[in-house]
């Protein structure tokens, strides 16, 4: 069973977002907040798998508590919904720690599917803003880059799987790109996660462009 908070500062976004995934039987939602500053307290007190966050919340916006809540040994995921898809509060969730980022005007059955991806320890970004997304990244100025000794951790087998996912590759793409087996990917990605103390395909994303391994336009 997933356990989901939901945090919206509009009580009916949070009823019908509760009701759709109650309906669901893998799926329990174990409370709601209307602000980050609640969502932050719901979180620490109802242990929840994952929490919606919506971004733009009164007293502590969905950032600052997507930042509270990615604390060192936390297990807690971070879906971000947002009405806005290119709103600069995601980027920056993205780098606090969130796992996930969709609108909400996304169709029931991705809103469902989301939860379970990123439950389930992937990423995922709306398909219709990923590339956008990307492109934002690479065009921002590149702050606190991690340091080079980080790549170097990398054989080149899990370089090349590193670009790949930057360029937003699925695991199957990258099998085909490379000519390998999916599950080889798999065990790829689960190596450079390790290795950079990444959380996910998101942080990896985040990390490529910050760091210089991938640029716009390549």
């Amino acid at each position: 069973m997933i356990r989901v908070l939901i945090a919206d500062d509009q009580a009916m976004v949070r009823q019908g977002f509760g009701a759709l995934l109650a309906a669901q039987p893998d799926l329990l939602v174990v409370g709601d907040a209307p602000d980050g500053a609640e969502a932050v307290a719901a979180a620490r007190r109802l242990d929840p798998d994952v929490v919606l966050m919506d971004v733009r919340m009164p007293v502590m916006d969905g950032l600052e508590a997507t930042r509270r809540l990615m604390t060192p040994g936390s297990t807690v995921k971070v879906l971000i919904l947002t009405t806005f898809d290119l709103d600069d509060y995601v980027y920056e969730a993205l780098r606090a720690g969130a796992s996930g980022f969709l609108l909400k005007d996304a169709p029931a059955a991705d809103l469902v599917h989301a939860v379970r991806v990123v439950a389930g320890g992937e990423a995922l970004l709306a398909p219709s803003v990923t590339r956008r997304l990307i492109a934002e990244f690479a065009a921002r100025p590149r702050t606190q880059r991690p340091r080079p000794t980080a790549l170097a951790a990398l054989t080149p087998r899990e370089t090349d799987v590193l670009r790949l996912i930057a360029r937003g590759r699925s695991n199957q793409e990258i099998a085909a790109d490379l000519v390998v087996a999916e599950q080889t990917v798999k065990t790829h990605v689960g190596r450079i996660l390790a290795k950079l103390g990444l959380r996910d395909r998101a942080q990896v994303v985040v990390f490529a462009y910050e760091s210089g391994l991938v640029a716009a336009g390549e």
